[in-house]
């Protein structure tokens, strides 16, 4: 009796099993699907990506952020000890990575 017990608890684990399973291929054909159509998307406007920036201009911008970042960032950074390094990090970023200071510097880059 002990032992039908038991195999009908594993049977139960396994009939739970199989249906995790098969709610996993079904997902897993949906997402398969939906790529299948972004690139059948992407195949159909071929020249959609021929008014993209080069990379080199999206790196300068980048740079030119960065530079601006990290003059503000060398200049308000004390690192006479641990704990005052700390304090002038978190005070930095409260300071120049606010939206409206980044969206400024941004501006200003480009």
């Amino acid at each position: 009796i002990d032992y039908i017990q038991f195999l009908h608890k594993e049977k139960k684990k396994q009939e739970e099993e199989v249906s995790t399973l098969r709610k996993d291929v079904m997902a897993l054909k949906i997402m398969k699907v939906n790529y299948e159509q972004i690139v059948k998307a992407h195949q159909d406007n071929p020249n959609e990506g021929k008014d993209q920036i080069s990379d080199e201009v999206k790196f300068n911008v980048f740079q030119g952020i960065m530079d601006s970042l990290f003059q503000s960032f060398n200049a308000s950074i004390s690192v006479t000890s641990f704990q005052e390094l700390s304090a002038c990090v978190f005070s930095w970023i409260e300071e120049h990575c606010k939206p409206q200071t980044l969206r400024d510097i941004v501006i200003g880059v480009l």
